[in-house]
Order: structure tokens, then sequence, then C-alpha cells
């Protein structure tokens, strides 16, 4: 059996490959699916064998380990990371002319990087053309462009269309920051964990029936299941505005995901700023004209509801006290942010909060104060895979 020792190697590691899809991986191969290509061979072997995107980063190491190259990461030079571990400062540039220039589709981008690779021998900074940092090429980290590769570095405005990390694929772990494959990985797991909450078994499984009833000698036993049919009835609330404009792509990449995905037998959508209040908004701009008021949402609302609010939490302390928000012509009811947001809490079955701050920066952050006070009132998990999937579970009451 081809490459046995590597199917061996996987197993020790941990992953669980079974020899079923071991066995569809060589009739993959004796089809020419891979074409005699090591990085085909890397793509179409780790989508048959590994199950979990969280599993990615120890898949690659095993794979690199046993055949020593293959991937665009193992081409990068150390010598190269070494340098883009301490990038510059972003250098000032024209948004409008960068734009224009790196808007690269990923194939471009891939051939870009092999070129640069072949011709760069030195450190490069604040530059428009070579693998760098603090400059405007598509290629580096702690720069700016529409598309790129981040090599190396830290993720800060979550537009990089391909992480190259020292070690592939790091940014599947699990504490990572969403970007949209996670936000899939999430939503598989999401389907899992609803699909049978709530519910009674009171769906006919003819086949077990089948099964059963031959089992019992032809006297009829019959087997009843979960139905098929989600029952999960979700509000998600997007904080929109102010300091939340940087993490404005990763939202929105959130809510593609939560209203594409039929994982919900009702979904409701709101926007607000800062913080619920009186008025609730069905577009990110909060206008006023496309607004509801909060107390008519509560009352037409049953109280099955799942709450999800999504928002960085970060304001000054004054304004969650604060009776319209700081928006200009909103109509105040004498009533604050945070009773309007525990008014809302308290009305739902469950709620989460779910911050794009990273976790261990919530008490030293700009708005620490009230991210404080709105976790007195709601859970608050990080965005990022294991937070999606502990607030997932705390939605659905699974402990």
């Amino acid at each position: 059996m081809a490459f046995s020792e590597f199917f061996y190697r996987l197993r020790e590691a941990g992953l669980k490959v079974s020899l079923d899809e071991w066995m569809t991986l060589m009739e993959a191969l004796d089809r020419g699916l891979a074409d005699s290509n090591i990085r085909r061979f890397y793509y179409l072997s780790r989508c048959i064998l590994v199950k979990s995107e969280a599993d990615y980063d120890l898949y690659d190491q095993i794979f690199r380990a046993y055949f020593e190259a293959g991937t665009a990461e193992a081409g990068i030079p150390d010598s190269l990371f070494s340098y883009l571990r301490t990038p510059m400062e972003q250098m000032p540039y024209d948004e409008e002319e960068v734009d224009e220039r790196t808007t690269l589709s990923y194939d471009e981008l891939e051939s870009l990087l092999a070129q640069r690779l072949a011709e760069q021998k030195n450190e490069h900074n604040g530059g428009i053309r070579w693998i760098g940092t603090g400059g405007t090429s598509p290629l580096g980290n702690s720069g700016y462009s529409h598309d790129g590769f981040r090599i190396g570095g830290t993720g800060n405005r979550q537009r990089a269309m391909q992480v190259v990390s020292e070690v592939s694929y790091r940014d599947f772990r699990e504490d990572e920051p969403l970007d949209i494959r996670h936000f899939q990985t999430a939503l598989r797991r999401l389907r899992q964990f609803s699909a049978r909450q709530g519910q009674m078994r009171d769906e006919l499984d003819l086949e077990a029936t089948v099964a059963k009833t031959c089992e019992n000698a032809g006297m009829l036993r019959l087997v009843y299941d979960y139905p098929r049919k989600n029952t999960v009835k979700l509000i998600t609330m997007f904080d929109s505005g102010g300091s939340m404009e940087k993490y404005a792509r990763l939202c929105s990449r959130l809510f593609q995901a939560v209203s594409k995905e039929n994982h919900f037998k009702d979904l409701k959508i709101y926007y607000f700023h800062n913080c619920p209040y009186n008025k609730l908004y069905k577009d990110p701009g909060c206008n006023l004209a496309e607004s509801i008021d909060t107390q008519w949402m509560l009352r037409n609302t049953d109280r099955d509801y799942r709450l999800l609010l999504v928002g960085d939490a970060s304001m000054a302390s004054w304004e969650l006290r604060y009776y319209n928000g700081n928006r200009r012509n909103r109509v105040s009811d004498g009533v604050s942010g945070v009773a309007w947001l525990k008014r809302i809490v308290d009305h739902c079955e469950q709620a989460v909060w779910m911050n794009p701050i990273p976790k261990p920066q919530w008490e030293t952050a700009r708005g620490r104060t009230t991210i404080e006070r709105i976790r007195s009132v709601v859970s608050m998990y990080p965005l990022s895979v294991e937070g999606l999937e502990a607030a997932i579970r705390k939605l659905l009451g699974i402990r």
C-alpha cells in the first residue's frame, strides 16, 4: 500500500484516520486526482483524511516531516521569517492607489510569491514590491493591501487571502480569530449540537424499525428518532459603527455564514450601536427610518429564542449608562443601555455575547470597564472557533 508509513504516522500522532478513508485516498490517487503533484496530493489527502480544521496544524507538521516539502510554506527560508517577526510601523499610503494595485486573485498571488522568493535576497520593509512589513506589498505582514498573503506576524485587519506561517495553518488553532473557513467549521458543529436539542423522539425511523422487527422474529417493534428539522430559534444582534469598524469584515463573514445556512427554525437579525437601547436597527447603518422599538420586539417574540450578540463592548463608561447610545436625534426613554440589555437577555431562553477582542485583552483594552459591566449581565466569549463552540453550547444548554 503506497505511503503506508505515512498512514501509521498519522495514526500514531492521534489523528483519527480510518482504513476506509485511507483506501479512498488510494482510489483517488489511482484515478489521477493528485496529478503526480506533491502540492495537490497534500490538499487531496488533507481533504479526505482530516475531519476538523483544528487538526490542520498537526497534519501539516506530520506531512512536512514525512515528505520534507511540498507546500508553499516549505519554500520560505527561516532567514525571511526571522526579520518578519519584528515588523516596522505602517508607512503612510494612498488607500485608493493601493486598492487598485493589490486587487489580485489567489493564483496571481501564489505566482507572485514564488517569483519574489526566487528574486529576494535581503530584508525589505515599508515598500510596495518585496516580502516585508509596514508597507503596501500584498506579501508580508503588518502592512496594508486590498488582498494578499500574510507571511508570519499576526492578523490585524483580517484581510489575508492566505496565511503562511512558520508552522503552516497555525491559524486553524481553536483559539485563533475566525475567518470564513472557521465559520464553516463552527456551523458544522452547530448542526451537530442543535439537531437534537429540546426535541422528542417522535419521527418513525423506518430502517431501524425493519431491523428491530426482524430481530424480534417478525413481531412489529417501532423505533422512533429525533425529527430532522431544527427547532432552534435565534436572534442575532451586531454592534455597528465606531470601534467596530475594524471588525466589520469579520462580522460580515459571520453574518453571511449565519444568514445563508439553514440551521434555524427562525432567525432574526438586528443591529445596534455600542449597546442595544430602545431602538433596534434593520441595517448596519443604524438608520432610524429602518428601526423597530425594542419593546415591540420583546412583546412580539416568544421566550424560546436564543440570543447571540456580537460586539467589542468597548465604549466610554457613560455611554453604557446613557439613554440613547450617544446617537443624535434618538428619542430617549430614560432607560439606560445596560438596563435594556438586561431586559433583552432576561427575555430570551439563553443569551451570549461574542467579542472580537481576544480574551487576554479584555482586562486591559480601552473598553475594559464596559466589557466587565456587560459580562456581569450576559456570558461573554471570544469570537474564535473555541469561543463560538462554547457559546453555541451555552445557547443550546449543553454543559
